[in-house]
């Protein structure tokens, strides 16, 4: 039992610390689908953590990894330096992504990732001559982690309204649209709004613009699914003008929609990548950028003597020897158990009784792309973000924990999770979501 002053002690992120201390949800420990709570119970994870455990938790084969590589390496320094994971992870990551993204950059998080590419997309056309290419262009209802970069490109306003000004970005508009409302899979209307990013270039010249950044799938903010098409156009209005697209693979990476990528779902191949969560399957802290070769090479043909950094851009923890083990190990699960292929089976069955909720008070919409989905309820007409809070803790109540944002509840769950898991988790959704007023 944790004490009062243990609990005042952590200033928790993401979270209402003031309610959460009055009545602390506190997990000791995690196998497969479930997480155990502090006063004994099973609790099922209809997120895989964060969408970070997607292989489900307390896999044995990285945690024998890491426990092996902490008594031979606990750390190397990656500064004008190196030990063997990182480059075999590295070249483990190569492979998966799609051809053409060849040159792996480490980091530790989703939200380094993502500055770092913005960084990475910057420097690029500096070193092309073409300095004036600064401006990113992100996308409403967009999240790309927490930090300056991904803050300024990112489009969800509770996440930027209490900072100010940060970095310059353009946002296009969010692909969610009215008339897609309980769509399955890729919502058949909104092609049209890609061409928002035609009018943004026109407004700002492709001369100053470095990079489009998106996710191929929206999670955070509710699995927001791009129409169909969408995609497609937006990396043939890039092409056009000479401008960089970033694809944020940190949700979709490594099985969630279904494939390997999102790239690899929707055919469309980004210059740069972003990846994070599932390459160490959540058990160490990771992240990484896939560059092209054309990007990489940019920076390798430079006039500064050889020993001179190239990329003058790098973390104390990047690469580290215990994140790459995790990685070589998740790897080998994700590649063995064949776990995109496992989510795209329980894919249907999934959308099917997800779908079953539709018609249940206070449900406006309900999206879905592989083992992803949200729920999104009318707003409450005194606290607009109260019932999705309300459900979730009257959920873990009753043994499922469940995501929520201001406007809606997120399902993630594991790939090896079971019809009759499935069935749990939305039995609970369809009893609780009536519940609140």
């Amino acid at each position: 039992m944790l004490t009062n002053s243990q609990l005042q002690a952590q200033w928790m992120p993401f979270t209402g610390n003031r309610q959460f201390k009055q009545d602390p949800r506190i997990i000791v420990g995690a196998e497969g689908c479930y997480l155990h709570s502090d006063d004994g119970r099973k609790i099922l994870d209809s997120l895989s953590g964060l969408w970070c455990c997607s292989f489900g938790h307390g896999r044995p084969e990285i945690a024998e990894a890491i426990a092996k590589q902490a008594k031979t390496l606990d750390y190397a320094p990656q500064f004008q330096f190196g030990h063997p994971g990182a480059f075999q992870l590295a070249e483990r990551v190569r492979d998966l992504t799609p051809a053409g993204l060849d040159h792996v950059f480490f980091t530790n998080s989703g939200s380094e990732s993502a500055d770092t590419a913005i960084k990475m997309a910057r420097a690029y056309w500096r070193l092309k001559g073409e300095p004036a290419k600064t401006r990113l262009i992100g996308r409403v209802k967009g999240y790309h982690g927490v930090n300056v970069g991904g803050t300024s490109v990112g489009g969800i306003t509770p996440n930027r309204k209490m900072f100010g000004p940060m970095m310059e970005a353009d946002h296009l508009s969010a692909t969610l649209l009215p008339e897609n409302r309980f769509s399955r899979g890729l919502p058949p209307h909104g092609l049209h709004l890609a061409d928002q990013l035609e009018e943004r270039i026109a407004l700002h010249d492709p001369s100053t613009i470095a990079a489009v950044i998106v996710e191929p799938m929206s999670g955070s903010a509710g699995v927001i699914v791009p129409p169909e098409g969408y995609l497609q156009r937006l990396r043939a209005i890039c092409d056009q003008h000479n401008i960089l697209l970033i694809f944020d693979e940190v949700l979709t990476g490594f099985g969630r929609t279904g494939a390997d990528f999102g790239a690899t779902l929707f055919n469309v191949q980004p210059d740069i990548m972003t990846l994070a969560k599932n390459i160490t399957n959540g058990a160490v802290p990771m992240g990484a950028v896939v560059a092209s070769s054309e990007v990489y090479e940019a920076f390798m043909h430079g006039d500064t003597p050889a020993y001179i950094p190239e990329f003058a851009h790098g973390y104390t923890y990047s690469g580290h020897p215990l994140a790459c083990a995790a990685g070589l190990a998740a790897m080998d699960v994700f590649e063995k158990d064949k776990m995109a292929d496992r989510a795209a089976a329980m894919a249907p069955y999934f959308e099917e009784q997800v779908h079953r909720l539709a018609d249940l008070k206070h449900v406006v919409d309900i999206r879905n792309l592989g083992m992803a989905a949200a729920i999104q309820l009318a707003p409450h007409p005194k606290e607009a973000a109260r019932r999705p809070w309300e459900i979730a803790m009257r959920c873990w109540k009753k043994g499922l924990y469940v995501r929520f944002t201001a406007d809606s509840l997120q399902l993630g769950p594991p790939f090896i999770i079971e019809r009759d898991q499935v069935d749990t988790i939305c039995s609970i959704l369809e009893e609780t979501i009536p519940e609140v007023d």
